[in-house]
């Protein structure tokens, strides 16, 4: 229904935005990661004007809108919910403590441990958080373990798993294409970039 809402932010807590649209207060439910991107200088008299990408879940016992700094973020909050088990309390509870990039990579590394810090998710949700997300990764991107070095100019063909196929396959998770993911990271150096770095550099490129 609504794509994003645009306008002054009348009022944010840790949790919730309300952003001022035409004379209409949207109350909004917000990750940690979404809390942290607000401007830090906010004042009454001149509210600063924000943008969050949305998404209504409906339910029997009512309507919350939940918004997202990033396009990245809504993505990876819709890839959540749609994991057995996981709502979009939970969904939002793993945003609250990873940023998009920080849980790609924790889903391409098998890294339950650190999903499961968040408030709410224990070790077997976790499990299958990483369960059905790197299968459903893998049966729309056949072959995903095995990406041609050659193509990223590193040389021949190899099934090894270096930091360059781990970004790739992160920003999969994200639900971009290989050939986009290849594409925003042909230009970064591996030997002088840490993984999440790589991830974040190349996100930029692919929201321009």
């Amino acid at each position: 229904m609504f794509y994003y809402i645009s306008g002054p932010l009348a009022h944010l807590e840790y949790g919730t935005a309300v952003i001022d649209a035409g004379g209409v207060g949207y109350r909004l439910t917000i990750s940690g990661t979404t809390y942290d991107s607000m401007p830090p200088n906010r004042s009454v008299e001149t509210p600063p004007v924000v943008r969050l990408y949305t998404y209504m879940a409906v339910r029997e016992d009512g309507i919350e809108l939940f918004g997202f700094s990033t396009q990245t973020e809504l993505a990876t909050f819709k890839l959540l919910i749609s994991v057995s088990g996981v709502g979009p309390k939970a969904a939002m509870s793993i945003l609250t403590l990873l940023t998009p990039e920080k849980f790609a990579l924790a889903v391409c590394t098998d890294d339950k441990k650190t999903i499961s810090k968040a408030n709410g998710i224990g070790p077997k949700t976790a499990a299958r958080v990483i369960l059905e997300l790197k299968d459903k990764l893998m049966k729309e991107n056949p072959g995903m373990e095995s990406t041609p070095s050659s193509d990223l100019g590193l040389g021949t063909s190899s099934a090894k798993r270096t930091p360059l196929n781990e970004a790739i396959d992160a920003l999969l998770v994200l639900g971009y294409s290989r050939a986009e993911a290849m594409t925003a990271l042909k230009d970064v150096d591996p030997a002088h970039t840490d993984l999440e770095t790589m991830i974040r550099q190349a996100l930029k490129k692919l929201m321009r």
